[in-house]
């Protein structure tokens, strides 16, 4: 076999595993979040749930407490799922987001998330619920500072 054939045939066993790598890479779909009404307002997960979501405060420097209460269609509460969130600034290309966090659950069932605001300017918050390990929806709402 001669030395072309030789590297033709190493590139081409290098080369398309190494691209399809990077396609995957650089295809990888972001996750979709709806945006969410006003706060306060509920929001339907399905036919099957809904949640209402406020700050206890309004928010300002320092730390928000943001406060999901989850409900079953017949308007009884519900803690059976995860609530996880992301907080950030999306004018700042990530260099203030916290990752995504879950929510504790108080005594009174509400969902309890601290948003650390370090700066003034637009923020975003990024909601993501699971039930059985499995993403059922997911949300996100913007507030100014």
């Amino acid at each position: 076999m001669s030395k072309t054939k030789i590297w033709l045939v190493w590139l081409i066993l290098i080369l398309f595993p190494l691209s399809g790598l990077l396609l995957n890479q650089t295809y990888k779909q972001e996750p979709v979040y709806k945006v969410l009404p006003g706060s306060g307002k509920k929001c339907w997960i399905g036919e099957k749930y809904y949640f209402t979501y406020k700050f206890v405060e309004k928010p300002k420097l320092g730390t928000a407490i943001l406060k999901i209460q989850l409900f079953d269609k017949g308007g009884d509460r519900f803690t059976n799922l995860e609530i996880a969130g992301n907080s950030g600034m999306p004018s700042m290309g990530g260099a203030h987001d916290s990752g995504e966090v879950l929510f504790k659950l108080n005594k009174k069932g509400d969902y309890l998330l601290p948003v650390n605001i370090v700066m003034p300017g637009e923020w975003e918050v990024r909601l993501t619920f699971t039930k059985d390990k499995k993403v059922i929806y997911r949300g996100s709402f913007k507030f100014n500072v």
